[in-house]
């Protein structure tokens, strides 16, 4: 007698926590879509995951690095287009200078996809009554975890965005973009990011002990690299290094770039590399970096 077929796992647990890393913004939807980039004439089938206001594209369920990511912050529109033969839901995301043409399985699923983009990049549920009501709860879950982490967001850049304002806004937000090394990971995990991908940099910016506040893991030394963790305190509109003597500025980035001067260039921001996305740069340098905290 054949055996029913097993209904699909969900990705391990350490896939999930690598994806994470790798990308430092939240997980709101996942799924498989097929893309066609504006510029491409075939369909391509693959994992994709909503995270932050950036859609992750995954060669398949348990690749544990994306082969492509495209940030749909500015979008201007969701167009339906009609059903294909097969019973597929398509639309269109519309940006300034990019369109995706998205194909999700059925209609359900393509209002679902649908659904949570418009949610983060608009900062409102859709009206529709036709979306299930345990999927409109989650878009209102997802759409509270948005702007709280718009907000952290603006805190870090030193950028004035209200509370109140994100709470009445009907479009989309304009959004400071963070240091490229920074990552929403704990004290370990920078630690193993470190340790586990040398090529990739050796300076990690990360969330402090607090929502206000910051931290900077390196890993450096000839022979046998060393880990040292230092406090960066946001104050008003500056940032404040907790050194033996403290220094003050105006800008996360300035922070990042500090450190890679005052180390001539041996302390260098930690960015993760892919087949598709490699990120390199280069830093001016001067003296080494005193103290730790």
């Amino acid at each position: 007698m054949e055996q029913p077929a097993e209904a699909p796992q969900p990705a391990p647990r350490r896939i999930s926590q690598a994806r994470r890393r790798l990308t430092g913004l939240p997980l709101y939807f996942h799924g498989h879509l097929s893309v066609r980039h504006s510029r491409c004439q075939e369909f391509r089938e693959c994992w994709t995951e909503l995270r932050g206001t950036t859609l992750f594209f995954y060669d398949n369920k348990k690749a544990p690095t994306y082969s492509q990511k495209l940030d749909i912050s500015a979008l201007t529109s969701a167009t339906d287009t009609h059903p294909d033969e097969n019973g597929s839901a398509q639309f269109i995301l519309m940006l300034p200078n990019e369109e995706l043409e998205v194909k999700a399985d059925n209609c359900e699923y393509g209002k679902e996809w649908k659904g949570f983009i418009l949610t983060v990049t608009k900062l409102s549920v859709p009206l529709d009554e036709s979306l299930p009501p345990e999927q409109l709860t989650r878009m209102h879950e997802v759409l509270d975890k948005e702007k709280k982490r718009r907000i952290t967001l603006s805190d870090c850049s030193g950028v004035s965005l209200s509370k109140e304002s994100l709470s009445t806004q009907d479009s989309s937000s304009t959004v400071t973009v963070m240091p490229a090394c920074f990552y929403a990971v704990s004290r370990q995990e920078a630690t193993e990011m470190l340790e586990q991908n040398p090529s990739c940099g050796n300076l990690i910016l990360r969330p402090g002990s607090n929502s206000r506040n910051y931290a900077i893991t390196t890993r450096y030394g000839l022979g046998a690299p060393r880990v040292k963790h230092y406090r960066v305190m946001s104050r008003e509109a500056s940032y404040v290094i907790e050194l033996e003597r403290q220094v003050t500025l105006t800008s996360l980035q300035d922070v990042i770039s500090y450190f890679v001067t005052q180390t001539q260039g041996n302390l260098k921001p930690f960015v993760l590399q892919t087949a598709h996305n490699a990120l390199h740069r280069d830093q001016p340098s001067e003296s080494k970096t005193q103290g730790q905290s």
